[in-house]
Order: structure tokens, then sequence, then C-alpha cells
């Protein structure tokens, strides 16, 4: 796949197919795009996702939108379903000011799109003025086809970006991962900790989250852990850890099963499946390890192991 970001001069040669939204989550309704799209290889067009580095709403508003996914996570999930080009726009005056019909030329001789795939509420240009209607309108100018793909729905009701976020930050993860199609994750470089697990014999991990990361409510919830491209069972700790000391920044720390290796400064994921408990401040060391171990033979038991 090729990557295009911090860039408004991105160009493709051959005949494309593109989908453009902000892609939060690459949920089950955004993989129902890209599918259209990818299909499209059969008549000679390359697939491309277009999306802009930083959420619009963010811009305009001038303060940090919480995502699903970052953009690293966006990219390697594009590229593990196919995509040819991934276009990260950077929202600049340049492009936020462009009329819808400016826009929609400057991005097709750009790209040479042959179709659009888009959801029935597309909008594009300033002030979001542009619709599916005028996607229409104007494909007979630049000699383009255009496919309105209908939303995917789950229990009759949409799949969004915002209804998922809803419901992870209810800390309903289960509900969360199947509007996904796949786990929640968060992905980041393992850092040092105060190293309090290793002294009670449960080593663990620990990951800082970018800022703009949505994180589930704090509290301890049954995740898997891939860890040089192998997955393994774990149980996952998101807050401050207040019995031993709160930190000031919300963490994820993770008790991997069965993984004592030294892996600090390498990139893992941490795949969050089940919500088992709030996070709470325990009187002593001893009660926090009791709870800990229960918290384990609880995972244990989900995962079969």
């Amino acid at each position: 796949m090729k990557y295009f970001t911090q860039t408004t001069n991105f160009h493709v040669e051959e005949p494309t197919a593109i989908t453009l939204g902000k892609f939060d989550g690459l949920h089950l309704g955004h993989k129902k795009l890209i599918k259209h799209v990818i299909e499209k290889k059969v008549l000679g067009a390359k697939s491309v996702l277009f999306t802009f580095d930083t959420p619009p709403g963010a811009v305009m508003k001038e303060q940090v939108q919480e995502v699903l996914t970052t953009n690293e996570e966006r990219r390697i999930f594009a590229e593990e379903a196919g995509i040819d080009y991934l276009i990260e726009c950077p929202f600049v005056p340049e492009i936020r000011n462009m009329e819808p019909e400016e826009f929609i030329k400057d991005i097709v001789e750009k790209l040479n799109i042959k179709f659009f795939i888009v959801g029935p509420d597309f909008r594009f240009g300033h002030q979001r003025k542009g619709d599916t209607d005028l996607l229409v309108k104007l494909g007979a100018d630049f000699g383009y086809h255009v496919e309105v793909i209908e939303k995917e729905q789950l229990d009759g009701i949409d799949i969004s970006s915002t209804y998922i976020r809803e419901e992870i930050q209810k800390g309903n993860i289960e509900k969360g991962n199947q509007l996904l199609g796949y786990p929640f994750t968060v992905r980041g470089e393992v850092i040092p900790g105060r190293k309090f697990g290793r002294k009670i014999g449960m080593p663990t991990t620990n990951l800082l989250p970018v800022r703009q990361k949505l994180l589930p409510p704090n509290g301890v919830y049954i995740s898997a852990t891939i860890v040089r491209g192998k997955k393994y069972s774990s149980v996952t700790n998101i807050g401050y850890k207040p019995t031993v000391g709160a930190t000031e920044t919300r963490g994820v720390e993770t008790y991997i099963f069965d993984y004592d290796m030294d892996i600090y400064g390498e990139t893992i994921e941490v795949q969050l499946l089940r919500y088992l408990r709030m996070e709470k401040k325990f009187d002593s060391v001893d009660q926090l390890k009791e709870q800990m171990q229960k918290d384990i033979l609880l995972a244990r038991n989900f995962h079969k192991i």
C-alpha cells in the first residue's frame, strides 16, 4: 500500500476507485464501502481510501477529539484490508475552503478517479455543501461513476463511529467489538513502569496511549495481546493504579499469561475483549494481589487455558 500524508501533492496515474470519509475505527460500515472499492480492481481500478490527518471537527473547534483508531492504527487496518493507496490529507484552509465542485475537480484530476463509492450521507466541500446528488451530477462533467451504498446495520440501527464510541465509553466492549467487526485495540510502545507486578510474580507491560486515543472506562478487562506477531491471552487494567501510588495519566497495563520476555521499547497491540470490573483502591497490596489472582482466573477461564 502506498501512503500519502502531510501533503496535498498526491497523484496516482492509474485509474482509481475511491471512498472518502473520516474512517474512524474502520468498522463494518467502512469495510462495506472498502469491499465495493476493491471489487473495482477487476475493471482495472486501483483502490483509494481518502481521509484527513486530523478530524475536521477537531480542527474547526480547535480541540482534541478522541478517536477509536489513531492514524497509525487506521493505516495498518487499511493495508490489511487490501487498499492500494491511503491518502491522509491535511485539513488545511486551501482544502477546507474549497467549494464542492472545486474539490471534486481537484481530486479527480490528481487521482484519475473513475468510481466514487460513498454512503448516503456523504458530504464534501466548504461547509459540507456537496451531497450525493451533486456528486452524481458532476460525474457527467468529469467522467466518473458513482455508487451510493446503503449503511450497514446491526439490529436495525445504522453502524457509525459515533455509535461505537458511545458503546466503548460506556464500557460495552463486546458490543463495540461486534460493531467494529474486530476487537477494540490499543497499540503502542512498551514503556518502563514501577515493576510492582514483577515484585509480586505478575510482570506487566505498560502502554501510554496518545492523547486523542479513546479509552473505555477505568477498570479491568479480559484481553489478548499481540507481541512480535503472535497472540497471547492476557488481562488488562486501564486507569491510574491507585493502590500502588496513583499516576497522573491514564495508562494501559497488561499481564500477559505465560510470557516473561523483555519487550521494552517494542510496539504491541492490546485487544480488549470483555469488561470485568471497575478500577478501585484497595486497603492493602495483599488485597490487590488477591483480586488480581481472581481476575486472572476469570480471564484464563474465558480463554479456556
